[in-house]
């Protein structure tokens, strides 16, 4: 089962991290986390504490929004019965947000949404809820179901997307193009050492190569959901590939020459992104690419454009 977030600002809603602010109260929420509900002299009884405290303690996460309780029927009248509302507890700590930059366009593009692929196994797709179609099976990165992926892999070979170009639609020049995703390299099982050349390529022009350090397995990923193994790959690090007219970048260090200039986008109406492993590659050490539901990020793959004023 996909993991239930509560996401809070550490500001604005400091009421709730009062409320989890208490050993007996974290206490609380854990065994209700681990069960189907239960009543405050059960809860009482796991913890080996009064039940007076442990009524005053429910009050206090109910009206902070950690626990919801439901009266039912006993043998003898009612009983109130409690549940955690969520799995997880995320404090947030908010940038004020900025004014939006009339010069900058967006797209974020599903992670199944490619329009071309062509792979070798070991390699599949999974949704946040399983995997889609058959492992180590490149046809299945065919299968209609792939517009759920929130992850892919494969050994080599690449997946292609196609981007509207927002900016020719609207008569506007590009400056600055950026591409933002969550990646890793792909080993059976996982493999912090584990060196993987991934190229990108716009319009069929080659950036360059980006080349992953390794498969990361240490910990789970904060979005990746509960039924996904641990010996399985859990998140990746999230890159941006940045193309101006001096070059083009991987998070501010150049990778190569190719700019702006080079892949003249003004003459065409969409931006087709490769990104792939190349079999003869120096390191060809796979890919894995997390989308929204799994990972550490939580985002599809993105597009920005800058434009002229």
């Amino acid at each position: 089962m996909t993991p239930n977030f509560l996401l809070i600002d550490a500001e604005k809603e400091f009421d709730v991290l009062k409320a989890a602010a208490s050993l007996v109260r974290v206490q609380i929420l854990k065994v209700l986390h681990e069960s189907n509900g239960l009543n405050v002299n059960e809860i009482a009884e796991r913890l080996q504490q009064p039940q007076s405290s442990i009524s005053a303690s429910v009050a206090v996460l109910e009206a902070a929004g950690l626990v919801r309780t439901e009266t039912r029927k006993a043998r003898k009248g009612s009983q109130k019965i409690c549940f955690a509302t969520c799995d997880e507890l995320i404090i947030s700590f908010h940038k004020p947000e900025k004014a939006a930059d009339a010069n900058l366009i967006s797209v974020s593009m599903p992670l199944g949404l490619y329009t071309q692929s062509s792979v070798t196994a070991p390699c599949g797709i999974c949704s946040p809820d399983g995997i889609i179609g058959l492992l180590d099976v490149p046809d299945t990165f065919m299968d209609p179901d792939r517009m759920k992926a929130a992850l892919l892999w494969f050994t080599s070979g690449y997946v292609e997307y196609q981007f509207p170009n927002n900016a020719k639609i609207q008569g506007r020049t590009i400056e600055e193009m950026e591409f933002s995703m969550e990646v890793s390299s792909e080993v059976p099982g996982t493999h912090s050492n584990w060196p993987s050349d991934i190229t990108l390529s716009v319009n069929g022009v080659e950036l360059g190569v980006w080349t992953s350090p390794g498969d990361f397995g240490d910990k789970r990923g904060t979005y990746t959901p509960d039924w996904w193994k641990l010996s399985g790959s859990q998140y990746g690090m999230l890159k941006t590939w940045r193309i101006t007219n001096d070059g083009a970048f991987v998070d501010g260090k150049r990778i190569s020459d190719v700019s702006l200039r080079h892949l003249d986008l003004s003459a065409h109406r969409s931006i087709r992104l490769r990104i792939e492993v190349k079999q003869d590659a120096r390191h060809p050490g796979g890919l894995n690419i997390f989308g929204r539901g799994f990972g550490n990020y939580d985002q599809e793959i993105l597009l920005r454009l800058r434009t002229a004023a």
